[in-house]
């Protein structure tokens, strides 16, 4: 009898344990928490130096430029890549520019953010690279949030330091205490794919901020087109800035048309008067991140759902730009989860995150025919040069021979 009462104690202790873990538990959820990184004004305001390579932390935006590859550690600077062998390319060097997202290259002159500074740097020598210039607190609404459930301010000294950028880590945190402070701002960031330069200038993204065309440097930030006079390369002129609605995410050029990306939709502005923008018309898609690439009368733009982007299902949205003032979606197809994107004659390449480097070709856009799938790789941003093919994916430069049909890897170096 005592054992049986002994059993049946245990039992309800257990059951009580159980039902309290069980509980406890659902009071719980895992947050995305982000944490400034911070440095004190005095530092910042002489802060872009030229060091050693060093290993990359979080991959950026990719720009090529001549025989070099410019790669964005996120919030920290660029590496710089020898890529005069794209069998062997070398890592040369470190840019270190805090806050950096974004940069655009003409004719040796590197533009870049650094918060809501823009520096002007001379690279004519790559071995002794030079700051020229800084326009300080041009780019007002440059300051970029990530992806997070919580950010958490510990330490921080508003008069005295700036925040340059976020650290972001999975903690597991009452569901409660997040929904008190739950509040904080949140803004896509991208990586990007790929548009065929200008004279003298060099190659970015889809999902590029920065983008060069003539004399004129156009930056988006989540609301306005910020547009610099650059005839003057060692010193850009900061004009009126252009107000192009909520969420802008993405810069691309084709002739004399802007085409803006933002979470709501695709923006197209005329700069026929370059340093006046004006809008022509805009494609509305719903709520996502999406960087655009254009080619001919077609718009390819990459939406992707899931986390805070808002839609519920990612793809690909072909939009017709016969008429460039009332512009229609032609064709959609699923991906999983893309970011960018980037057109080579009748290629279409699409990053489409851990699912790999998907190409496609796009002869027929009502029926786009797979030629490759590289699978087993997290992709992000895609530049298709005119010789190859370059990606950046989670820590590593990949580069691929383009093939008749397909393509085939020439070379991939680890960046850590």
């Amino acid at each position: 009898m005592k054992k049986t009462l002994l059993l049946l104690f245990v039992l309800n202790v257990l059951f009580f344990v159980s039902c309290t873990d069980d509980n406890s538990d659902d009071q719980y959820a895992d947050y995305i928490v982000a944490r400034p990184l911070v440095m004190s004004k005095t530092e910042f305001a002489t802060s872009v130096t030229i060091v050693a390579p060093k290993p990359i932390e979080e991959s950026g935006k990719v720009y090529t430029y001549g025989d070099y590859i410019f790669i964005n550690d996120k919030y920290r600077g660029i590496h710089i890549i020898n890529n005069s062998n794209p069998q062997q390319p070398v890592k040369v060097g470190f840019i270190n520019i805090p806050g950096n997202i974004d940069i655009s290259i003409k004719n040796d002159y590197v533009f870049a953010d650094s918060m809501m500074d823009l520096v002007v740097l001379d690279i004519s020598d790559i071995n002794n690279i030079q700051l020229v210039n800084r326009l300080e607190d041009v780019l007002y609404n440059n300051v970029f949030f990530p992806l997070a459930d919580l950010f958490e301010y510990e330490d921080y000294d508003y008069d005295t330091e700036i925040i340059v950028g976020w650290e972001t880590t999975t903690e597991r945190r009452l569901k409660s205490e997040v929904e008190q402070r739950n509040g904080g701002i949140v803004l896509m960031d991208g990586l990007a794919a790929a548009e065929f330069s200008d004279s003298g200038t060099g190659q970015g993204g889809s999902l590029a901020r920065f983008k060069i065309v003539d004399e004129y440097l156009y930056a988006v930030d989540s609301h306005n087109i910020n547009v610099f006079d650059i005839s003057d390369l060692d010193s850009p002129q900061d004009l009126e800035d252009v107000y192009a609605g909520f969420d802008i995410e993405t810069i691309f050029n084709q002739g004399n048309y802007l085409f803006l990306g933002s979470m709501r939709g695709m923006y197209i502005y005329d700069i026929t008067s370059p340093a006046t923008p004006t809008l022509v018309s805009e494609f509305e898609h719903g709520t996502a991140c999406d960087p655009v690439v254009v080619d001919g009368d077609y718009a390819f733009v990459t939406l992707r759902g899931g986390n805070m982007c808002g839609a519920t299902e990612s793809g690909l949205f072909i939009v017709d730009l016969t008429n460039i003032e009332s512009p229609v979606l032609a064709e959609s197809y699923p991906l999983d989860g893309p970011f960018g994107l980037g057109i080579k004659d009748e290629k279409l390449f699409v990053c489409d995150g851990a699912s790999g480097l998907k190409v496609y070709d796009k002869t027929d856009i009502h029926n786009l025919q797979e030629l490759n799938h590289f699978e087993d790789i997290v992709t992000f941003d895609v530049i298709p040069l005119e010789s190859h093919l370059i990606m950046v994916g989670d820590g590593v430069l990949y580069q691929y021979e383009y093939l008749d049909n397909n393509i085939k890897l020439l070379s991939q170096i680890g960046l850590d």
